[in-house]
């Protein structure tokens, strides 16, 4: 039990660098999209969210008398960061956004539920309860993003053909 224990923990330490990366990139589009408002309002509320997630996991990996990975969280953010700049230069910055987005939370709902399925077999109830809200977060965002794409993608082609700023 020790040994998945241990690997819980570092689970858990990867979910909060997953968490911070995803603060960084979030902030950069959201302070970027100009024309798009629905996207920028959605990915407001999933900084919010996000802020939340990183407390919730920072409590659980208190509860496990350890602390998150700092060498993980800022290679994360750099990572992040490095996604934002490469976005800056692209002309269709809000469409790979988007991209990036949906595949990024695809990635984390695989990871909960992970961390799911380990805090159950630890019989740790709250640290699912934790979790799967968490899970329910990024389904939601991952939801949004698929049905809205279209629209995004439909307005950023408009824009396009009548030659005024699409990129953001």
């Amino acid at each position: 039990m020790e040994q998945i224990r241990d690997t819980f923990v570092e689970w858990l330490r990867d979910a909060h660098a997953a968490e911070k990366q995803a603060l960084t990139m979030l902030g950069s589009q959201a302070g970027r999209i100009e024309n798009y408002p629905a996207l920028k309002a959605r990915i407001e509320q999933h900084i919010q969210e996000t802020e939340s997630q990183v407390a919730a996991l920072e409590g659980l990996l208190e509860r496990y008398s350890t602390g998150s990975s700092m060498i993980k969280d800022a290679t994360g953010r750099m990572m992040a960061f490095a996604q934002g700049m490469s976005g800056m230069t692209a002309s269709d910055e809000v469409v790979k956004g988007g991209l990036f987005s949906y595949s990024f939370e695809h990635m984390e709902i695989a990871s909960y539920q992970i961390l799911i399925a380990t805090a159950r077999r630890l019989g740790d109830t709250e640290a699912v309860s934790v979790l799967e809200r968490i899970f329910d977060q990024e389904v939601d965002m991952a939801n949004w993003l698929q049905d809205n794409m279209d629209s995004v993608v439909n307005e950023y082609l408009t824009r396009l053909e009548q030659n005024v700023e699409a990129k953001r």
